[in-house]
């Protein structure tokens, strides 16, 4: 048996925070001397004090927490929890990053006002018609990670295979909206597909006889430098972006070591 303040150190939970435990019920102490009013906990006490403290890292309320041990939840479903939100901290971790990254390069490209040349990095290029299996989402450049990740855990084996070159990204703006954007992520296929699985949707994306491209190596999905070079070329050489039709951006990993993808925005165009 431990006394309150070796079992705080042995836990690394505070004596506040123990005595707390006590006052609720949620972590009584083994034994309580009435002459001193010493409490005492014993060492399998450790592992109810984990349990506890893992449903609170998991997001529950105390009042929660003590229904859960009134419930004897077993270890397999504790695991599936924790996996929840182990996915909504990468989410986190992710879109942080983004927001890092985003924040890095306005910042360099404030330093190059005035100073932007275009010309040697864009190109005018043709698409061919290509099939298109995709799902709608709605969000922004943060959210494309984590979208494709759900988008390729539900990829079947034969649809995998049909899979060609790069992730695509279509945007549209939506209406009445500021802070979002309709996305269409996927990818081209190799083979005609008759029907899409589910959840998936399937279409032919038009021929396009002029994109205006650039491409660049990033390690973040947005890269606002490289818009800023493609909007001033298009303005430069006096042609007009194409009303309703989504600019397109395809995205390559690179190897991991490098942490990073080439990225290649595709905007169509049509002479004045």
């Amino acid at each position: 048996m431990f006394k309150i303040s070796a079992f705080s150190r042995l836990s690394r939970v505070s004596l506040k925070t123990l005595r707390y435990y006590d006052q609720i019920g949620i972590l009584k102490p083994r034994k309580v001397d009435h002459d001193t009013g010493y409490r005492y906990y014993s060492a399998d006490q450790l592992l109810e004090l984990n349990r506890i403290l893992i449903y609170k890292e998991l997001g529950f309320t105390l009042p929660q927490i003590t229904q859960l041990l009134q419930e004897h939840i077993t270890l397999e479903n504790i695991q599936g929890m924790f996996q929840l939100k182990k996915s909504e901290i990468q989410q986190i971790i992710d879109t942080e990053q983004a927001r890092l990254v985003r924040i890095e390069e306005r910042l360099q490209l404030m330093e190059e006002e005035g100073h932007i040349e275009t010309g040697q990095e864009i190109r005018i290029k043709e698409e061919s018609a290509r099939q298109f299996l995709f799902q709608t989402r709605y969000g922004g450049d943060e959210d494309i990670p984590s979208l494709f990740r759900h988008f390729d855990q539900s990829l079947t084996k034969e649809i995998r295979q049909m899979i060609q070159g790069p992730q695509v990204v279509l945007w549209r703006e939506i209406l009445g909206q500021e802070e979002k954007f309709e996305l269409e992520i996927g990818y081209f296929l190799t083979c005609e597909l008759q029907l899409p699985p589910y959840p998936f949707q399937l279409r032919t994306l038009p021929a396009e006889p002029m994109m205006a491209t650039i491409a660049y190596r990033s390690n973040a999905t947005f890269a606002c430098k490289a818009c800023v070079h493609l909007a001033t070329w298009i303005e430069k050489n006096n042609y007009q972006i194409k009303e309703n039709e989504a600019g397109r951006e395809l995205y390559l990993p690179l190897s991991q070591e490098q942490d990073a993808q080439f990225i290649e925005i595709q905007i169509p165009i049509l002479n004045r």
